[in-house]
C-alpha cells in the first residue's frame, strides 16, 4: 500500500496500483484550503470574507485599478469580482467610478474606511498565515510556497 502511495505522489504510476485519494494533490490541497478557510473565518475581523480581503489587500498594494484587472489580480472571474466589489461598496470600504478615459471601465479605489480597515486587518492576516503554516519550518514554508506558485 505504501508503494502505491509513493508511486502516485511523484514516481511512475503503477498501472496495477489502486487509486488512493489521500495521496492525490487535489485532495490534499482541498483539505489544506478548508483548514485555512476555517482559520480565516475564526480570526479575521469584521466578518470580511477571504475574497473580500483579497480584493482589499490587492487594492492596498496596487492602488486604484479597474474591476476587471482587480479580478485578474485576485484570481476571480468577472461575476465573482463584481459581487465582491458591490459588497465592499455597500460596506463603505471601496468606491467605484467610471474611468474618464473609457466609460466601459469601472475603477475601484479603497475608501478611507477601506485603508483604515486594511491597516487593522493586515496583522490579523499575517497571523492567519502563521497559524495555517504553523506545522512547517521556515525552510518548509518557503519550499511549499515556491512549489505551489510553480504549479498554479
Amino acid at each position: 500500500m505504501a508503494e502505491a502511495a509513493k508511486a502516485q505522489t511523484g514516481g511512475e504510476a503503477d498501472e496495477g496500483a489502486s487509486y488512493l485519494l489521500d495521496a492525490q494533490i487535489g485532495f490534499l490541497l482541498r483539505q489544506a484550503q478548508q483548514r485555512h478557510t476555517a482559520i480565516f473565518a475564526r480570526r479575521m475581523i469584521e466578518d470580511v470574507t477571504p475574497t473580500q480581503w483579497a480584493a482589499l489587500a490587492k487594492l492596498a498594494e496596487l492602488g486604484p485599478c479597474s474591476q476587471n484587472l482587480l479580478g485578474r489580480h485576485t484570481a476571480m472571474d468577472a461575476a465573482t469580482i463584481k459581487g465582491v466589489v458591490d459588497r465592499l461598496v455597500g460596506r463603505g470600504l471601496v468606491t467605484t467610478a467610471t474611468d474618464p478615459d473609457d466609460s466601459r471601465r469601472l475603477v475601484v479605489t479603497l475608501a478611507d474606511a477601506g485603508r483604515a480597515f486594511t491597516a487593522r486587518a493586515a496583522p490579523v492576516a499575517h497571523a492567519i498565515t502563521e497559524e495555517t503554516l504553523g506545522a512547517l519550518s521556515a525552510s518548509e514554508r518557503r519550499t511549499l510556497t515556491r512549489l505551489i506558485a510553480k504549479i498554479r
